[in-house]
């Protein structure tokens, strides 16, 4: 993507959740079963309040860390000092991040139909590849000229998202400390044409989610990034809240429902027994590998945001919201309630985790981390399920 000016960067961004919120969905309730019409109330908030807004912010974040990084670019250029500009950078990576994190428990649906959580979240880095890309002029000149539209197209999943940013925004100490204001011109183009390719991946979920972003800044971003063949005239958010029997997706508001509980499923697996169970298991030579934010060390934050990606899911983003909690509770108060603390359990239990970026192999706490996203994931899995689906 081609240089977007700063004061277009920082047009107003509120409005786009707003323009993107869907409405209550009618259906003929005579033809419905009351799960379906219990279920059926559970889907606008979800859409809206849960996987739009969240998204939508992801996106507005993404914005800033572009602006942000576009100026670190300038100053690096000029010769001029751009330490507070780091230090900047590297929050706004890190409140963008918040965002990517309390999205995983719904990585399904255009997170996977267009590969943007690989494209954006895969690790370890290729090292050697960026070396090698950093060194190669003219690999560099196309950076600089096509930015973001390079780098999303161009480069492997081991150069790109969001830890090629963190390598580039921190240091290589494990501290969580900006790096040292000493980059190259070359790593100043990249890490700008990184972070537009990721904030355009950003906008994508948005829009693919709502069916039409309205925000002008984000429009350009789209239109700029020239996107080929990746359908952002989806609308997925539509199909979870009209399921019929032609969609390709959900045919009812139950395998809608099973979606999200699914989703949730996967995440706390994930959580369980690769991103702290391989660190935790893992050799000394595999240990450094498997840690997922090694350089922002935001790794146990990065847990406990997908942690609350489940419970907002399961019991909805804003009080009193609709949510499969209220369907849960109507069913079975006492499984909701366990349900409720075992979420509650694993934030807990994540949070106690000391220095996990250098001391996760074999720790006793990382352990009982693990123990706590395995019993969310089966009271999910085996219990939750199965009362959605009798």
């Amino acid at each position: 993507m081609k240089k977007i000016l700063n004061s277009f960067l920082i047009a107003v961004m509120a409005l786009a959740v707003a323009g993107c919120e869907k409405k209550n969905p009618t259906t003929t309730e005579e033809v419905m079963s009351e799960k379906e019409k219990a279920l059926q109330t559970v889907m606008a908030p979800y859409v809206n309040h849960t996987v739009i807004a969240t998204y939508s912010h992801m996106a507005d974040e993404g914005l800033q860390l572009l602006e942000l990084c576009q100026a670190i670019q300038a100053k690096v250029e000029a010769g001029e000092d751009y330490a507070d500009l780091m230090v900047q950078a590297g929050e706004a990576w890190r409140a963008m991040r918040v965002y990517w994190e309390q999205s995983e428990a719904f990585l399904y649906g255009p997170a996977s139909i267009h590969n943007i959580d690989p494209h954006i979240d895969s690790w370890p880095l290729d090292y050697n590849a960026m070396n090698d890309l950093l060194n190669d002029a003219s690999r560099m000149a196309k950076i600089e000229e096509e930015g973001g539209a390079y780098v999303g197209d161009k480069l492997g999943y081991g150069l790109k998202g969001f830890h090629a940013a963190e390598y580039l925004l921190f240091t290589e100490q494990h501290d969580g400390k900006p790096h040292a204001t000493n980059l190259t011109k070359a790593e100043a183009i990249y890490l700008v044409g990184i972070v537009e390719d990721l904030t355009q991946q950003a906008i994508l979920l948005e829009d693919s989610w709502c069916g039409g972003i309205t925000n002008e800044t984000k429009l350009a971003i789209i239109a700029e990034e020239e996107p080929g063949d990746m359908s952002f005239g989806m609308n997925y958010g539509d199909a979870m809240l009209y399921p019929t029997v032609h969609s390709p997706f959900y045919k009812t508001y139950q395998a809608a429902a099973e979606e999200i509980i699914a989703g949730c499923v996967d995440i706390a697996n994930e959580v369980s027994t690769l991103k702290l169970g391989n660190p935790y298991s893992s050799s000394n030579a595999e240990e450094a590998e498997y840690i997922e934010s090694p350089y922002s060390c935001t790794s146990v934050i990065d847990f406990k945001d997908n942690i609350l990606s489940i419970k907002h899911a399961y019991a909805g983003a804003q009080q009193g919201d609709a949510c499969i909690a209220d369907f849960v509770k109507a069913h079975n108060s006492d499984l909701n309630d366990q349900v409720l603390a075992a979420m509650d359990k694993a934030i807990e239990e994540i949070g106690l985790i000391q220095n996990f970026e250098t001391q996760a192999k074999g720790d006793a706490q990382v352990k009982k981390a693990m123990d706590a996203c395995a019993a969310l994931r089966d009271l999910l899995d085996k219990e939750v399920m199965a009362l959605i689906v009798e």
